[in-house]
C-alpha cells in the first residue's frame, strides 16, 4: 500500500499522547497574552473555554485524529477554530510550533518521571518487605553462575535494593533537567511581541526558564537522558527476571512464580514458562534500541530544528510506557511468588561453599597452604561420594585426610556460621544485613 508525503509527514499518529499537555501549555500561554495586553480580556475567555471543550472532546474521544492535522498542534489548532472561529488563531500570537513541541514534550516527560519513580519506590518497598522477611533465609551465593559462598535471600535481595535506589535517584536528578522551560524563540531566534515566560513557567509548574531559545528548540539532550535512565533500569529488571527464571526451574526450585505470570505449553504440559519475567527481559532490548534511535537521529544535525527531530517522541513514549509496564508488573510477580526455603538451604548445604573455611580450619591447625589444597579436594570428593555436606561428615571421616581434625571443625564449617563471620561492612552476616535495613528504614 502506497504512501502519501502528508502521510509519511505526518506525526499525529503517535503525538496524540501529547494532547492534554498541548491544551494546558495553550491556557497558559492565552493568559500570558491576556497580561501582556496582547489580546483582550474577552479573547481570552474565548480561547480558554474553547481549549477546555476541545480537551473534553478529546477526552471523549469525539475527535479523530486525522493525518491531515500533520500534528497535534494543528489538530487542537483547526478543531479549536471550528468552536471559536478566528480568534483560535490569536493563541498562536508570539510563539511557533518549534518550541511548543518541546513545551508539550517536557511537561509529558516530567509527568513520566513522576510515574516511574513512583513504581520504583513501590519496588523498593517491596524488596525491603521481602528483605527482613527472609534475613535468615539461608540460599546459595553464586559467581560464573557457580555455587560460591553462603549468604541469606534478603542479602540478595538487598543487593538488587540499592541498584533500584540509585535509578531512583537518576530519575530524580533527570528532573532538573526536564523541568525547564525554553524561552520564547519562535522558530529559533525569538520574537519581537512582549512577553512574560515567568509567569507561564510558574503557572505549568516549571522550575526554571533556558537562558537561550535556540538551544530551548534545538536539542533534546534532556529526553535523551531520561531515556538512559530508563535502559539502565530495564537492565537491572532484566538481570534480576533472569534469577527469577532460573530459581523456578526444576533444577534451582527455589521460588514458584504465580501462574497469572506464566504460561503453560500445549505440547509440553509439565512445563510452567515465566513468560511476563521472559518479556521483560525481551523489552529491555527495545529500550535500548529506543535510546539508539534518538541519539542517532540528533548526531548529525546542524542547528537549529530539523524535521527529522519530529522522530524523538516514537523513542520518548516508547521507553516511558514501556518501563511503566514493565515496573508495574514485576512489582507484582515478586509480591505474590512463593519462596521455598527448604530448597534454598538444601542448596547452599549441598554446594559445598564452606570448603574455604575448612581450608582456613586446617591452616590455623599448622597445616601447610601447599597441602590444604590437596587434602581439601579430597574431602569434597569424598563427600561428594557419599551424599553429604562437609558439615555432616563424621569426625572419623575428616581424619582420613589428616590428623589435626577435632570436634571444633564443626562450629567452623557450619553454614549459619560461615555466613555470620563476615564481618566487613555490607557483608552477607544476619547483623549486617539488619543493619543495611535499619539504614534504609533510617533513611525514610
Amino acid at each position: 500500500m502506497k504512501q502519501t508525503a502528508k502521510e509519511f509527514m505526518s506525526s499525529i499518529g503517535v503525538d496524540n499522547m501529547l494532547y492534554d499537555e498541548e491544551v494546558a501549555a495553550s491556557i497558559a500561554h492565552a493568559r500570558m497574552l491576556k497580561q501582556n495586553k496582547l489580546i483582550s480580556g474577552e479573547e481570552c475567555d474565548q480561547l480558554i473555554k474553547g481549549l477546555k471543550e476541545v480537551l473534553a472532546d478529546v477526552e471523549a474521544g469525539k475527535v479523530e485524529f486525522k493525518v491531515e492535522y500533520d500534528d497535534i498542534h494543528g489538530c487542537i489548532e483547526q478543531v479549536l477554530a471550528e468552536k471559536i472561529g478566528p480568534v483560535a488563531k490569536k493563541l498562536n500570537w508570539a510563539r511557533s510550533v518549534n518550541d511548543q513541541v518541546v513545551i508539550d514534550t517536557r511537561l509529558f516527560l516530567r509527568a513520566e518521571n513522576d510515574l516511574i519513580r513512583e513504581l520504583l519506590q513501590d519496588l523498593l518497598d517491596t524488596l525491603e518487605a521481602l528483605a527482613k522477611e527472609h534475613v535468615n533465609t539461608i540460599m546459595p551465593g553464586y559467581s560464573h553462575l557457580q555455587r560460591a559462598q553462603p549468604i541469606t535471600l534478603a542479602y540478595h535481595l538487598l543487593a538488587y535494593y540499592q541498584m533500584f535506589k540509585r535509578d531512583l535517584r537518576r530519575f530524580e536528578n533527570c528532573l532538573e533537567r526536564i523541568n525547564v522551560m525554553p524561552p520564547e524563540g519562535g522558530a529559533l531566534a525569538g520574537t519581537v511581541w512582549d512577553t512574560d515566560r515567568k509567569k507561564m513557567a510558574k503557572e505549568l509548574g516549571f522550575d526554571g526558564i533556558l537562558s537561550n531559545a535556540m538551544d530551548g528548540v534545538a536539542d533534546r539532550d534532556f529526553g535523551m537522558e531520561f531515556i538512559n535512565d530508563c535502559s539502565i533500569t530495564m537492565m537491572h529488571l532484566s538481570r534480576f527476571c533472569e534469577d527469577l527464571i532460573l530459581w523456578s526451574s526444576v533444577e534451582f526450585g527455589f521460588i514458584e512464580i504465580d501462574d497469572q505470570f506464566t504460561t503453560g505449553s500445549r505440547v509440553l504440559p509439565q512445563k510452567k514458562n515465566l513468560d511476563v519475567a521472559e518479556l521483560i527481559r525481551g523489552k529491555t532490548g527495545r529500550v535500548y534500541g529506543d535510546m539508539i534511535n534518538l541519539l542517532t537521529v540528533f548526531k548529525g544535525l546542524p542547528m537549529s530544528y530539523n524535521r527529522d527531530m519530529q522522530e524523538d517522541k516514537y523513542a520518548m513514549l516508547d521507553a516511558a510506557h514501556t518501563v511503566e509496564a514493565c515496573l508495574n508488573l514485576f512489582v507484582e510477580m515478586i509480591k505474590t511468588m512463593k519462596i521455598n526455603r527448604g530448597e534454598m538451604q538444601r542448596a547452599a548445604k549441598y554446594g559445598y561453599m564452606n570448603a574455604t573455611e575448612l581450608a582456613e580450619y586446617l591452616m590455623e591447625k599448622g597445616i601447610p597452604s601447599e597441602e590444604v589444597g590437596t587434602i581439601i579436594s579430597k574431602i569434597v570428593m569424598y563427600a561428594i561420594n557419599n551424599n553429604k555436606p562437609i558439615e555432616e561428615l563424621w569426625l572419623d571421616d575428616l581424619k582420613q585426610f589428616t590428623q589435626v581434625f577435632d570436634s571444633d571443625v564443626y562450629d567452623k564449617v557450619a553454614i549459619r556460621n560461615v555466613i555470620a563471620s563476615k564481618v566487613s561492612k555490607g557483608s552477607t552476616s544476619f547483623e549486617n544485613v539488619q543493619a543495611q535495613l535499619d539504614e534504609i528504614a533510617k533513611a525514610k
